[in-house]
């Protein structure tokens, strides 16, 4: 399994963990990029050990490869001046830092590789940082929001709208009654203000047939009766007048 996939799967485990545990969704993400830029970090460093190792072994390989070089030189040296066996010494003695050079460009190699894959893995995960930093931002909104809802329909929810209702209905029942009454007395006022105009107007009736009937039985009735009885029939007439007006 390479860094990368292990370094994501120690993130998923303390997300989750994290998720489980915690109720603060922003501090969650919060810990999660910090996790991840921590793990950049040592990323860093690994590519930084690894190229230093590579510098290392190169100074290795070009140290043998100068060292076999070296003997191979002496070795000639020793067969002009007819020394072969120390001419032979001197050959073995340069196949060995030969060897060793190969062996160093074998290292070399895979450590190049070794590098390469780092540095692709590093990339991935700034790429992945980034994106979660994005993330993060857009999921800190929703859960603000989210959030502000729930305190919203709590708050809501914990109101006892019945009883403010019920005031209301009551309210509105004893305008409704007060509506009623004040419409009641203007309607008993107007049928008042009637019955005394129409009181009025059957009075001017009565006396207007009273004067009627005086013109046209009043002088014969006047001439023919005694003044005693004239004066009896004035009083009775204005009786009757009172009696009219009552």
């Amino acid at each position: 399994m390479g860094l990368l996939q292990r370094i994501w799967r120690v993130i998923r485990s303390n997300v989750t963990g994290l998720v489980q545990k915690a109720e603060d969704p922003e501090k969650i993400l919060e810990q999660a990029v910090a996790d991840m830029q921590e793990d950049l970090v040592k990323l860093r460093q690994a590519v930084a050990q690894a190229i230093a190792s590579q510098k290392r072994i190169e100074r290795q390989v070009s140290q043998a490869q100068n060292n076999a070089e070296e003997w191979k030189k002496r070795a000639q040296l020793a067969l002009e001046k007819g020394n072969e066996e120390l001419a032979r010494e001197a050959l073995t003695r340069r196949k060995n830092y030969q060897q060793t050079a190969e062996n160093l460009q074998g290292q070399l190699s895979q450590q190049s590789q070794v590098i390469d894959k780092l540095k692709s893995d590093m990339r991935k995960l700034e790429s992945k940082i980034s994106e979660a930093k994005n993330k993060k931002d857009m999921y800190i909104a929703r859960a603000r929001s989210a959030e502000a809802n729930q305190r919203v329909n709590e708050m809501l929810g914990g109101l006892d709208t019945s009883n403010s209702l019920s005031a209301f209905e009551q309210m509105e029942e004893k305008i409704n009654d007060m509506e009623a009454s004040a419409e009641a007395a203007q309607e008993l006022n107007q049928d008042s203000l009637e019955q005394q105009f129409a009181s009025l107007e059957q009075g001017g009736d009565v006396d207007a047939e009273l004067a009627e009937m005086k013109q046209s039985q009043g002088g014969s009735s006047q001439s023919q009766l005694p003044a005693s009885q004239q004066t009896e029939v004035d009083q009775e007439l204005e009786q009757m007048r009172s009696e009219l007006r009552q």
